[in-house]
């Protein structure tokens, strides 16, 4: 595995490529894709950029699935026609993993026509990212001060997600796994045993607050990784280890506090808090 600098994670406002040396400068051994900064380059101009990422030793994090699973039967048609545009573009720059959340509730729907909904559409798109060489991430949303919030409560642990991955047959989706919903989700590391690296497409990790219960933890208001200890991540870490993961590793806080410091100063920590990750993982440094 790899770390993996997602400005965008750390609430920092870095174009693309300050974004491509900040990594390289401070260590990471990778740097999410920026699709939009693809589509300004084209084909030809986005090879030349992933050559040019290639030879700054980085790798290619994850980039945003361009289309919500969620949204409305009309925009997600216009979305699902645009695609094949975007995945050009991902495999011009070598780039194999895209993810997305998934909505952890409804108004409308319940949970048997929620999941009818994402299944046939998941399988939509993975069939079309398969053509690309691409492989889906889905992340889902532990924390009960959000999936309480709508009238029916949608998927919102490895489980279920895991259910729903087995049921689209597709052999390209896999797991986003973040250390907060994990936490929030209830679970612990022996809800990890027996995943592989051919079930993990991304992971996140963050600390929790510690001065709330489980079920009052607030989806954007976490803390740094190894900050207050209310989160697992050793057992978290050593369960990636453990399943042979090789893929992207970042941090995702939500903290505004970090925009407000130098950006060399937020990297430097951020760098460092993922070296010490990895290592707890079965030893791997920051370029995998």
């Amino acid at each position: 595995m790899f770390s993996t600098l997602s400005p965008g994670a750390l609430g920092l406002d870095l174009d693309h490529p300050r974004a491509v040396d900040l990594a390289a400068a401070h260590g990471f051994g990778g740097v999410d894709p920026d699709l939009g900064h693809f589509r300004t380059l084209g084909l030809a101009g986005t090879a030349e950029h992933a050559a040019a990422v290639r030879e700054k030793g980085l790798q290619w994090g994850m980039a945003g699935l361009p289309i919500a699973l969620d949204a409305p039967a009309e925009d997600f048609r216009r979305a699902l026609t645009d695609l094949p545009a975007d995945l050009e573009l991902l495999a011009a720059a070598g780039v194999t993993r895209v993810g997305t959340w998934i909505r952890p509730m409804h108004q409308e729907l319940d949970h048997r026509q929620n999941w009818r909904l994402h299944l046939g559409r998941i399988t939509l798109v993975a069939a079309l990212l398969e053509d690309a060489g691409i492989r889906l991430g889905l992340e889902y949303i532990g924390p009960k001060t959000l999936w309480s919030t709508e009238r029916f409560p949608f998927l919102h642990s490895l489980r279920e997600t895991r259910e729903l991955i087995a049921e689209t047959g597709a052999e390209n989706v896999g797991l986003i796994l973040d250390t907060y919903h994990w936490h929030t989700a209830g679970e612990d590391a022996a809800q990890l045993e027996g995943l592989t690296d051919a079930d993990i497409v991304s992971a996140d990790l963050n600390d929790a607050r510690a001065d709330r219960e489980l079920d009052e933890q607030q989806d954007l208001d976490r803390r740094l990784p190894f900050d207050t200890g209310v989160i697992d991540l050793d057992g978290f870490l050593r369960a990636l280890g453990a399943a042979g993961y090789t893929g992207p590793v970042k941090i995702e806080p939500f903290m505004a506090s970090l925009a407000e410091r130098p950006v060399d100063e937020v990297l430097a920590q951020i760098s460092g808090l993922l070296d010490r990750a990895l290592t707890v993982a079965g030893g791997a440094d920051g370029r995998g």
